[in-house]
């Protein structure tokens, strides 16, 4: 049996726009994950602020999103992005490491369901929050 922990880091290691933004997953389990994107003055979308550019945000929920599906004892391979939606609540504190962390809730024969949140230091007040959905292969 393929040990999905493995399978989802695999898979998100080998994503060259993951590596790119060095994502790092932190954490991985039953329909649950968590992935770190560090500050890198070069994903910097407003120079005036240094706030992180929106779509850095997006790949890394979308990455995370992914990995919770990946990790779910119900889901037997791999998944690809049917519908994400984002809503970005507040711009992300410059000089902060952003945190993503992602359940996947529901899975049936051919979607998973999965909902995640972004912050940085500020765990109270995220950054951004995300529901989606995935394929489920290998059905």
């Amino acid at each position: 049996m393929v040990d999905k922990t493995v399978l989802a880091r695999q898979f998100i290691e080998a994503i060259p726009h993951a590596r790119a933004l060095n994502l790092t997953l932190t954490h991985i389990g039953e329909g649950e994950a968590e992935i770190t994107l560090p500050y890198n003055e070069d994903l910097i979308g407003d120079p005036r602020t240094g706030v992180i550019h929106g779509g850095a945000i997006s790949t890394i929920l979308d990455t995370c999103c992914g990995a919770a599906v990946m990790s779910h004892p119900s889901a037997p391979g791999g998944t690809a992005t049917i519908d994400l939606r984002i809503d970005y609540m507040r711009a992300a504190t410059p000089g902060q490491t952003i945190t993503a962390r992602a359940t996947c809730y529901h899975i049936t024969r051919n979607v998973a369901f999965v909902r995640a949140t972004a912050v940085d230091i500020d765990k109270d007040l995220p950054v951004a929050t995300a529901a989606g959905s995935f394929t489920v292969e290998g059905n």
